[in-house]
């Protein structure tokens, strides 16, 4: 009776279709080798094409007539050889290394083992010269960067920025940079091994540091930051004071412009740690900030680095205290050609609209942030819509609040002196409830109500009238004519937006 072979998948178990004795044989292959897999898919394919050959010449010696035509086992042949292509194709397994890529790896990993070898030499032309190579290695190869860290490059590296060589300072530095991109256990070791601390002693010298090596550790303090566990570290090392006074140095030119860019992100990663928004009020960050809003190119991240620093209430405070803040923030609103600068100073706005005080929401009034607002809701990005629609509703409860309190005090302090004027008209002989004094403080009240609307209504027509002749690039003397005075006098209260 013909031999069947069946395949097990059961830890890897495959019965040995070659077994000559009555009795059944396996071996194990491996499940952790492309070619074992591929053994176990030729051991299937073929178990099947022999078993099937078999039962084809046993049926055979049985029967002359059920010999299979020519054609159709050509066609089986084929369609075996089909399926076991398919079945390589789903596997989709790397093919196996061959000896030059061993070769070549394994030169590679010799070759990192002698820079690191050369990072801890006494040498320091050889230890320079390790860490250009160790920058270049880390500079687009991810396994470098984890092998250099496995081989221990990184303390040797952090020791050379003691070095009085700019070169070595430089080189250090670089490696240090593209060792800890995409790779946030290099740069929790980077801080452990004491580079935030070392690096700013780069930039502590009486005179002015060199502006690559400022431009290096600017751009070591941004990678850095931004692994969580780094903020307040780096935070308390004295970074921020550093970056704020980077910023605020730095000229024009092209490479410096990227400085800036660097500074910028590294001051944002670090005041999402709330602890060191109080270490940037003690520089002059802020008022800074507002005052160069105007720059496009860099205006969006001094936006982000506000939203930071207006979580806090301290945050909040030294913004309302710097001189026309809340106009220039309404001011970003009418960018509409920058829906990320709109969104962020609404964001701002809206925080300071509902965590505020008083005061702070009265200068958002004064400064005609209503008008901006709802430009901003029908034209705006759907965030800044929203941000505008928050703004709005809590400036008209604001609002209605404050009307209720002065209705409040004119009924206490005025109801002495009404009573007794309204209590003697001409109508209370006839119908004393008609000219009591509780009608007539209904009417006093209503009438002062209509006076603070008429006089809103009048406010927020002319602050239109102004931005549209700012718009039209009219004379500043510009006399409205009588016609718009008459409408600003007999407009109604639908035109107030709350």
């Amino acid at each position: 009776m013909a031999e069947y072979c069946y395949r097990n998948d059961v830890s890897s178990l495959v019965l040995d279709p070659h077994s000559t004795s009555p009795s059944v044989h396996f071996h194990l292959c491996t499940a952790f080798s492309g070619s074992s897999f591929r053994r176990k898919i030729f051991h299937a394919v073929s178990c099947g094409a022999s078993s099937h050959h078999r039962r084809n010449h046993h049926d055979f010696t049985r029967s002359a007539s059920d010999e299979p035509k020519p054609k159709a086992a050509a066609k089986r042949r084929s369609v075996n050889s089909e399926k076991f292509s398919d079945l390589l194709r789903m596997a989709d397994l790397p093919e196996p290394e061959t000896d030059a890529v061993k070769t070549k790896n394994g030169e590679a990993l010799e070759e990192l083992k002698r820079v690191v070898t050369e990072l801890q030499a006494v040498d320091s032309v050889k230890r320079k010269a390790a860490a250009s190579i160790a920058r270049l290695r880390a500079k687009k190869d991810l396994e470098a960067r984890v092998t250099l860290a496995i081989l221990g490059a990184i303390p040797p590296l952090v020791g050379m920025l003691d070095s009085e060589d700019v070169e070595t300072q430089i080189a250090s530095l670089y490696a240090l940079l593209n060792l800890g991109i995409g790779n946030d256990a290099n740069k929790a070791a980077i801080v452990k091994a004491g580079g935030a601390h070392k690096m700013l002693k780069l930039i502590e010298f009486p005179t002015a540091p060199n502006p690559s090596v400022s431009e290096a550790v600017v751009a070591n303090f941004l990678g850095l930051s931004a692994l969580d566990s780094n903020k307040p570290v780096i935070g308390s090392s004295g970074a921020i004071p550093f970056l704020v006074k980077t910023l605020q140095n730095l000229d024009h030119r092209s490479c410096s412009l990227q400085s800036k860019q660097d500074a910028l992100r590294a001051l944002y990663n670090l005041l999402i740690f709330k602890s060191n928004v109080s270490i940037v009020l003690e520089t002059n960050l802020i008022p800074f900030l507002l005052k160069t809003l105007d720059d496009m190119e860099v205006s969006e991240r001094m936006l982000a680095i506000l939203s930071n620093v207006v979580s806090t209430s301290e945050g909040r405070k030294a913004i309302s205290t710097v001189a026309d803040a809340f106009p220039i923030l309404v001011d970003v609103l009418n960018w509409t050609d920058s829906p990320g600068c709109q969104e962020k100073a609404s964001y701002i706005l809206m925080v300071m609209a509902h965590k505020g005080n008083n005061s702070d929401r009265q200068a958002m009034t004064q400064a005609g942030i209503v008008s901006s607002l709802l430009e901003l809701t029908l034209l705006g990005s759907p965030l800044a819509q929203k941000r505008a629609s928050r703004i709005l509703e809590c400036l008209r409860v604001d609002k209605g609040k404050q009307v209720s309190e002065n209705f409040g005090n004119s009924l206490g302090t005025g109801a002495a002196v009404s009573a007794p004027i309204c209590g003697v008209s001409s109508s209370s002989s006839t119908n004393p409830v008609a000219g009591g004094p509780k009608e007539c403080l209904e009417e006093k009240n209503s009438s002062e109500e209509k006076r603070a609307v008429k006089q809103l209504v009048q406010q927020s027509l002319l602050y239109n009238m102004r931005r549209i002749i700012k718009r039209a690039n009219l004379p500043q003397d510009f006399v409205p004519s009588n016609h718009f005075k008459s409408l600003t006098s007999t407009s109604t209260s639908k035109s107030l937006p709350f």
